[in-house]
């Protein structure tokens, strides 16, 4: 026990002193110690004489020392006369707020908030840690307009409840809209409460409730960036600014704001158009960028300040969408075939032409729906009633320059300006397209008979050409042989001619058959040319009409020949009588056998052993057809003349 005693003594001395505190310090002193990191909470059990007894009606704290909870709280510290045996004191722990964050603030005691109000406004209280100065100064009871901030406060919570949460966040290119939970009732006739300054983006509530702001939509929104809004003064919805892409101006349309006066004169009577502020379609659109705009409060619609194409084609379909409802256009001819035809419209709506044509028809879709597809649907169906079919279709860029030009006309009422109109592709009916098709076969079948034709004439010519021309040469040839017979025949004739110098008849009458030979060959040389040019001639067309015609030829020249023998005969009876010219053949024929009959010394002589000058003659041209050499000379010759015929 003495080993125990002498090595745990302090620990007696500290259950002495807590004895000592809690029973003599307290009970005797009144004396109370509040920790640093404590806040001292104050209940009194009771009220001396002398003092006051009784709270108010509807208090729950005391401010003027009645029993109950006490509004005043110790800090820490040392205080005396708080008897055990009078007061109880707990100790409370500091309420801290972190960082990031907000503390919201519930009061259990104060004045009444008003009738249509639902928070209580704001007093001079530290904070809320001096709750005795809140309940003097009129602090009203229930939620609390005013928070407190990060930090730590020695907060009654006797009185005060405090929740915490996150303070609001507003992200880039983001915008909040605020709808306030507290204030005056929004004016009739309105959708949204007045304009209110001074609240620093509603983070200080009571200065707005003070400014006359008004519960509900509120026409100001929050940027981009962290803020202390009390979410019991106000509910916060981000959403996306309002974009307006290059190429495009936003028409703002207003639903607040007082009423302006219409800018666009007497002539337009659609709609008012007004001045930035005021209630109604703004004057001056808004051009590409990014906008704070309220969406509940405005209305912000797009319009393409660039050229706009739509397309009356089912398959087809721009990225705007503004023609996603559009089709292709059916349409009836005259002669009651229906046909399908896709049509393309360019479109221009200039700046300053934007807000009349939202003020007419409230959006870009309804100017289409409203105006350019039965406009353009109904002139094309009236223009194709007009025409049939085929005819549409070769009239194509005519009644394409036509629509353009109505079509603008319409538009330009409109305050939209039409740029251009185009037809794509026309679909007329299978069963007429085939007719054509098949229509249009046969008139290129017939072309192309007529070129294969004419193809076939021109090779016929082009062989007939080349067949003259390889008989060219054998034409040169027949002409040839035709000179050198006549010039043969020429020759022999002035042989003959020579040697009826010495023979005067005889020579003459050999001459003129010559000549009539040599004449007779000629003929027949050039018969047979003219007979052999015809036969190759005839031999490219036919070969029948060749040998008809090479007949013909040798019939002319056996007839030539004949003729010009007889006519020799004649000319030669003529020349010597009947009966001297049959001793001349006789002896002709005697000298082609080589028969010798007279001798060679003996040139004639009658019965007397005399003859006459004739007797003479005849004996010397016997002589002359028996030599011989004259006569192979006249087997040449004759030769000669037969190679030339053949």
């Amino acid at each position: 026990m003495d080993h125990l005693f002498q090595n745990y003594w302090w620990a007696g001395l500290i259950i002495l002193a807590l004895v000592f505190y809690k029973f003599v310090l307290r009970f005797f002193f009144g004396m109370v110690i509040v920790p640093e990191d404590k806040v001292g909470l104050v209940t009194k059990k009771f009220v001396l004489f002398g003092e006051n007894k009784e709270l108010p009606d509807g208090r729950i704290l005391a401010t003027l020392g009645e029993a109950g909870f006490q509004a005043k709280t110790l800090a820490p510290g040392l205080y005396f006369w708080k008897w055990i045996w009078q007061y109880e004191i707990s100790m409370g722990n500091f309420t801290v707020i972190p960082e990031g964050q907000i503390g919201l603030v519930l009061a259990k005691d104060g004045r009444e908030i008003p009738t249509g109000n639902i928070l209580g406004l704001r007093v001079d209280c530290d904070n809320f840690q001096d709750a005795e100065k809140f309940l003097t100064n009129g602090g009203q009871k229930g939620r609390q307009t005013n928070y407190i901030t990060a930090g730590s406060y020695r907060i009654n919570t006797l009185l005060f409840q405090v929740s915490v949460t996150d303070m609001i966040r507003i992200q880039e290119s983001m915008v909040g809209i605020v709808t306030t939970l507290d204030g005056l009732p929004i004016e009739a006739g309105s959708i949204a409460g007045k304009l209110v300054e001074g609240h620093n983006n509603f983070q200080d509530f009571d200065k707005f409730i003070l400014n006359g702001g008004n519960r509900g939509l509120q026409p100001q929104v929050i940027l981009a960036g962290s803020y202390n809004l009390n979410p019991w003064a106000i509910q916060m919805e981000e959403t996306l600014m309002t974009e307006i892409p290059i190429g495009y101006v936003g028409v703002v349309i207003s639903y607040i704001g007082q009423e302006g006066h219409d800018l666009t004169g007497s002539e337009f009577k659609h709609g008012n158009i007004v001045e930035k502020g005021y209630k109604g379609v703004w004057l001056e659109p808004l051009g590409p960028g990014k906008y704070p705009i309220n969406k509940y409060i405005m209305k912000v619609e797009l319009v393409p300040t660039t050229n706009l194409v739509l397309n009356w084609a089912s398959a087809r379909s721009e990225a705007h969408n503004l023609d996603k409802n559009l089709s292709t256009i059916t349409v009836r001819s005259k002669d009651g075939f229906p046909f399908n035809l896709d049509v393309s419209q360019i479109i221009h709506v200039p700046t300053t032409e934007a807000p009349k044509v939202i003020a007419r028809f409230g959006n870009m879709i309804n100017l289409v729906s409203q105006v350019l597809e039965p406009t353009i649907g109904n002139y094309f169906r009236n223009s194709a009633q007009d025409s049939d079919v085929i005819a549409f279709l070769s009239t194509r860029k005519e009644r394409q320059d036509s629509a353009k030009f109505h079509i603008k006309k319409v538009l330009d009422e409109y305050n939209v300006n039409a740029v251009d109109t185009l037809i794509g592709d026309i679909t007329p009916p299978e069963s007429l397209m085939k007719t054509l098709t098949d229509r249009k076969l046969a008139e290129e079948q017939k072309v192309t008979y007529d070129t294969q034709k004419q193809a076939q004439e021109t090779r016929q010519g082009m062989e007939k050409e080349t067949a003259i021309a390889d008989m060219q040469k054998e034409i040169v040839s027949a002409q040839q042989s035709v000179e050198i017979a006549e010039r043969t025949a020429s020759a022999a004739v002035k042989k003959s001619e020579g040697e009826a110098a010495s023979v005067k008849l005889a020579v003459s009458a050999e001459a003129e058959a010559t000549k009539l030979r040599a004449q007779a060959e000629a003929v027949a040389t050039k018969a047979r040319a003219e007979a052999e040019s015809s036969a190759v001639k005839l031999r490219a067309e036919a070969e029948a009409e060749r040998i008809s015609l090479t007949g013909n030829a040798e019939a002319e020249k056996i007839l030539a020949i004949g003729k010009s023998t007889a006519e020799a005969y004649e000319l030669s009876v003529k020349a010597l009588g009947n009966e001297n010219f049959t001793r001349y053949k006789i002896t002709e024929e005697l000298a082609k056998g080589n028969v010798k009959l007279i001798p060679d010394v003996l040139i004639g002589g009658g019965q007397n052993g005399g003859g006459t000058a004739l007797d003479g003659l005849l004996g010397l041209k016997l002589m002359e057809m028996m030599d011989p050499k004259k006569i192979e000379q006249k087997e040449e010759i004759k030769k000669g003349k037969s190679s030339e015929e053949e």
